[in-house]
């Protein structure tokens, strides 16, 4: 198995008098969602569009007829084209295709509609020869406006002169969803919402002015969801996480000296100073040793000694710190197989 860990770069002591500091360490977490081996082929569809009898009349789209009236639109359009070009970029895949002819809308705006049925997600996938559909289910924004009145100094001819400066501010809040339909095994593998808010400001010398200064969130709105396309595309990749574990640095002169190994990067010297600690008679320093063997076991990506070493700690020297680091390793491993079973399927 290929070793997933990047080292610790710093040790970062938590106070001059701590009986532990942290180490952090990168750790290889594996993808959220896992697609089955008989996915080559992805079809990618746009859901979103609302029916036009179950549309609202947005306030805010009103006043800016002329750039909201298709914002959801164009911004479903971004998303989808930031999921393809991620997609794209994934080697698994033997072909990515956007189908846009398909016509299916949703019935109520801003919420999750019902799946597909298999029927049609079949007919879909057989007509266009794709594998599973990526659909955009949702995609909606919601706009508030509110205005400010602020006394300001404006500079004139005459001399400089009392005025008002009128503020518009726009919260604009985009929903976005997601589903992965398995044809083969009928299976919908991901259905993830995602939400976030956007702010804009605009100025001018009255509200129309102000208001109009607000006209180009368009372009930013698009951006924004370009990005959320591409960042839905890595919930089927594997990530990096930083995490951070304990390790002792007091107990006895030779902890502080490893100490001081460990902080310019020379661990395996600290862990030959650990090991020999760990026949200590005193038995809350062999148990911090122990526990210490645990953690370079881990940075060095030998999941099982780690283990073992931590169990030790706990078991002969009841070390309250190995009881949860067990857990934690133990859970590093049922991710690990989880990420040998993804590049497993990723590369058949």
């Amino acid at each position: 198995m290929k070793n997933r860990f990047l080292y610790i770069l710093v040790a970062l002591g938590l106070s001059s008098c701590a009986s532990t500091e942290l180490v952090r360490l990168s750790v290889l977490e594996p993808a959220p969602v896992t697609l089955p081996g008989h996915i080559k082929n992805i079809g990618v569809i746009n859901r979103s569009e609302v029916a036009e009898k179950n549309k609202a009349v947005d306030v805010v789209d009103k006043l800016f007829s002329l750039e909201g009236r298709d914002l959801d639109k164009e911004g479903a359009q971004a998303s989808i084209a930031g999921l393809e070009n991620e997609l794209i970029k994934n080697n698994r895949f033997a072909g990515v295709t956007t189908i846009n002819d398909v016509r299916l809308k949703s019935t109520v705006p801003g919420v999750f509609p019902s799946p597909l049925t298999w029927d049609i997600v079949e007919k879909i996938c057989r007509e266009n020869n794709t594998d599973a559909l990526f659909a955009l289910e949702l995609f909606d924004t919601d706009s508030k406006i509110s205005y400010a009145a602020n006394p300001v100094t404006i500079n004139t001819p005459l001399g400089k002169v009392p005025g008002v400066e009128h503020r518009a501010t726009m919260l604009t809040t985009v929903k976005a969803g997601w589903r992965i339909y398995d044809p083969v095994e009928r299976n919908i593998l991901d259905e993830f919402p995602v939400a976030g808010e956007m702010l804009f400001t605009g100025k001018g010398i009255n509200p129309v002015k102000a208001a109009g200064a607000l006209i180009g969130r368009k372009e930013a709105l698009k951006q924004v969801s370009n990005k959320a396309g591409q960042d839905y595309a890595f919930r089927i990749t594997p990530y990096w996480l930083r995490v951070s574990r304990d390790y002792y640095v007091r107990g006895t002169d030779n902890f502080r000296m490893a100490r001081r190994k460990a902080q310019t990067g020379n661990w395996d010297d600290a862990a030959a100073i650990w090991e020999k600690e760990t026949t200590s008679d005193k038995s809350k320093v062999a148990g911090r040793a122990c526990y210490n063997m645990a953690i370079i076991n881990e940075i060095n990506g030998n999941l099982d000694g780690a283990i073992q070493w931590a169990q030790k700690a706990y078991e002969n020297y009841n070390n309250k710190l190995a009881l949860r680091y067990v857990k934690i390793l133990e859970n590093r491993m049922v991710n690990n197989a989880i990420l040998e079973d993804q590049e497993a399927i990723s590369a058949r």
